[in-house]
């Protein structure tokens, strides 16, 4: 009965080792099966670019050379649209350019229209630095005597940044490693190539570089829009024209003067510009009228 105990533990002891030995197998066979497939990675990513990256990447064992972001504040673009009715557009639009010019700002487009003499409006298009955006609002709305419409909004773009200088700081490691290569490159083959991925590099990194510049300009200076109104009440004047009774009266009698000579001169005209012809027609009725007055006569003898 004791062996038989004693065989049974044995056997519980080699199964257990056993289970150990394949467990610790199977975690080192994972283990290269990992880094077998990230040589395998490495090794196919081709491209001078890649190819640095992977010679810095295995030559970092420094922690000074790791890439760090960090960013203070939040990045926000502000943009308000604000509609305003006003009592005196002119004067408006001076105490507003005053403001601007008070806080650091500029007018980027000035727009008047004017529809008849009762209605102008006109919109303005103002630039100014975010840390007076809402002392701005305040004092535009200040000007007007009826807020039509007030619409702010606020594009988070901190991310966005926090990207491109990340990534701006990687295509910068690029390019020194690049230009490192460029000067023990001995081959005239491999210059080329290298010169060809540097041009590209610097490409991107003026690319992300004018990004970072328009992002950082949204930022600073926030946009407002205005849209000025102005209804004006015209009263008309007296017409004077209305009111020269004697003018008009001279006037008026001059035409009639003229019009008289104009049918006088015409008469004369006619007449003896047709004088020959008037005096066939004078012989011939005198002719009818004698002959005319001799029936007459006979007719009464009879």
């Amino acid at each position: 009965m004791k062996k038989l105990f004693i065989l049974v533990i044995f056997m519980l002891f080699v199964g257990m080792a056993g289970c150990s030995n394949a467990g610790s197998s199977k975690d080192e066979s994972a283990k290269m099966s990992v880094e077998n497939k990230a040589v395998m990675d490495s090794a196919s990513s081709g491209g001078a670019e890649k190819s640095a990256l992977t010679n810095q990447e295995s030559d970092q064992s420094k922690p000074d050379e790791t890439v760090t972001v960090q960013v203070q504040n939040k990045m926000v673009i502000y943009q308000a649209n604000l509609e305003l009715r006003v009592k005196k557009f002119d004067q408006t639009v001076r105490a507003l350019e005053e403001k601007v010019s008070q806080y650091g700002g500029y007018i980027a487009e000035s727009n008047v229209i004017r529809e008849g003499k009762e209605l102008l409006n006109g919109r303005l298009t103002i630039r100014l630095p975010q840390q007076h955006f809402q002392e701005f609002l305040h004092d535009a709305e200040g000007q007007a005597a009826e807020v039509l419409q007030r619409n702010i909004t606020g594009q988070d773009v901190t991310e966005e940044y926090v990207d491109l200088e990340s990534r701006l700081k990687s295509k910068r490691v690029v390019e020194e490693r690049l230009l490192s290569f460029m000067k023990e490159a001995a081959k005239t083959e491999d210059l080329l190539k290298i010169s060809a991925d540097l041009a590209a590099i610097q490409e991107d990194i003026e690319t992300i570089e004018g990004k970072m510049k328009f992002l950082e300009n949204q930022t600073s200076f926030s946009t407002v829009t205005i849209t000025l109104y102005e209804n004006k009440v015209v009263v008309p004047d007296i017409d004077k024209d209305q009111l020269n009774t004697w003018e008009k009266t001279k006037k008026q009698f001059m035409k009639s003067t003229n019009v008289l000579l104009s049918f006088f001169s015409g008469l004369v005209v006619f007449t003896i510009g047709n004088l020959p012809i008037l005096i066939i027609f004078i012989i011939l009725a005198a002719l009818g009228f004698i002959i005319y007055k001799k029936k007459m006569g006979r007719q009464r003898q009879e």
